[in-house]
């Protein structure tokens, strides 16, 4: 008689696995696609942060030049004086001027259309407009 006739088999069968692989493949298709919203509204939230920083720092450069950076000088304005500001009193940024999320440059103009400035980014998909993560992330509203 064999020595290893007595004993049970263990081990998982291959439908076993496949329900396994099956139960698994549910999950991930139930829960990946919820997970990637909230990575997408995530960088939205991120992209209204940075504005809203950005306006607090244009709004300390009003407060010490009488005016805000016009299209030309931009966002740089915040960390390097423009050529023909006197009254300069920055950085008013600790680091550069950031990207937005989707690693575009965030967009500027003064005097602007909404406001005395406008300052946005075109969301995920870098066009005018759109819905949900590739929306217009905007400091007018």
């Amino acid at each position: 008689m064999n020595k290893y006739s007595n004993r049970l088999q263990h081990g998982f069968t291959l439908l076993e696995l496949l329900v396994v692989m099956v139960i698994i493949g549910l999950l991930a298709g139930y829960v990946g696609p919820k997970y990637f919203a909230q990575i997408g509204k995530s960088e939205t939230k991120a992209a209204r942060a940075q504005i809203d920083a950005l306006g607090k720092a244009l709004d300390q450069y009003r407060l010490d030049t009488g005016h805000y950076p016009n299209t030309e000088q931009g966002l740089a304005a915040l960390n390097s004086p423009p050529s023909d500001e006197p009254k300069w009193q920055g950085p008013y940024l600790q680091k550069s001027v950031p990207n937005d999320p989707w690693g575009r440059p965030y967009l500027y103009r003064s005097p602007g259309e909404y406001g005395e400035y406008d300052v946005w980014s075109m969301g995920k998909d870098g066009q005018v407009g759109g819905s949900d993560e590739s929306a217009d992330v905007v400091s007018w509203q």
